[in-house]
C-alpha cells in the first residue's frame, strides 16, 4: 500500500489494479456497475441493499437516485475517472479527513463482491489496497487530469498513440465518447451526476482543454521533477 498523507481539501490521484494484472471488469454490465458505484457509494448514506433499492424503482439502468433515499451527502468530490480492463484511476478531492479511505473501501469491496458473485470466483480481485498521491499544484493537476482521462483511454485506441496523433481530433472525439472515462463529461458528451466539474472547468474551456490534451499527447509540455517522479512512481 502506498498513500501520501492528505487532509480535507487535498486533491488526490488514486489507482487500484487487478491482482496479477487480471481483469476487474469483463463486459459492459461490469463497467456500468462501476459507474453506479461511483454514483451511489459517494455518500454518507449507505443503504443495506442499494442495488435492490434501484431495481425496486427501475433505476438500475440509469444513474438517477431513488426519491426515498435522503439527500446525498458526498464523501469526496470525484474530479475525474477512467476505467480500463484491469485497473481504474480516480482524481478525488478529500472533503473530510478519512473520507477517501471510506469511499475507496466501499468501492473496492462492492466491486470484488459483485465480481466474485457473478463469475463464481473466490479470493482477491485487487492487487492489495489502492495507491494514492497528492496532486500538489495546479500545473500538476492539469497534467494528471489529462493522464487519467485521455492517456489511459488512448492506450486502447486502434493503432495506439501513434495513430491517435495522426488524426488527433478524431481520436479525441473517440475518447470523449467512451462512457468509462470522465473526459466526455468535460467535453459535453455526457452530463452525469458522478463528476464535480467545477475546478477543472475553471482552468479550461472545453476547446482549451482539448488543445492542452493535444500538447500533452504530443509531448509538448516540459517534464519537470514533479511529473518525472509521478511517471516513475506507483502509477505505471
Amino acid at each position: 500500500m502506498h498513500k501520501d498523507e492528505f487532509t480535507a481539501g487535498s486533491y488526490v490521484h488514486v489507482v487500484k489494479r487487478g491482482t496479477r494484472g487480471l481483469p476487474i471488469v469483463r463486459d459492459n454490465t461490469d463497467c456500468f456497475r462501476f459507474l453506479l458505484m461511483l454514483t451511489h457509494f459517494n455518500d454518507t448514506f449507505a443503504p443495506q441493499n442499494w442495488y435492490r433499492d434501484l431495481e425496486d424503482v427501475n433505476l438500475q439502468h440509469s444513474l438517477m437516485r431513488p426519491e426515498f433515499w435522503p439527500k446525498q451527502e458526498y464523501l469526496v468530490n470525484i474530479i475525474a475517472f477512467c476505467l480500463v480492463e484491469n485497473h481504474f484511476h480516480l482524481i478525488l478531492e478529500e472533503l473530510a479527513d478519512g473520507n477517501i479511505a471510506r469511499f475507496m473501501q466501499r468501492l473496492g469491496t462492492g466491486m470484488a463482491m459483485k465480481f466474485n458473485e457473478r463469475y463464481g470466483e473466490k479470493g482477491a480481485l485487487f492487487q492489495g489496497s489502492y495507491r494514492a498521491k497528492i496532486i500538489s499544484d495546479d500545473y500538476y493537476f492539469r497534467y494528471v487530469s489529462a493522464y487519467v482521462q485521455l492517456k489511459n483511454i488512448l492506450d486502447m485506441y486502434p493503432g495506439g498513440h501513434v495513430h491517435a496523433q495522426d488524426d488527433f481530433e478524431s481520436s479525441y472525439a473517440w475518447a470523449c465518447a467512451n462512457p468509462y472515462s470522465s473526459l466526455g463529461d468535460y467535453a459535453g458528451s455526457f452530463d452525469r451526476p458522478i463528476v464535480d466539474r467545477r475546478f477543472l472547468s475553471s482552468l479550461f474551456t472545453p476547446n482549451e482543454y482539448m488543445e492542452f490534451c493535444k500538447d500533452f499527447i504530443f509531448g509538448r509540455h516540459p517534464v519537470d521533477e514533479i511529473i518525472q517522479a509521478h511517471q516513475s512512481g506507483v502509477f505505471n
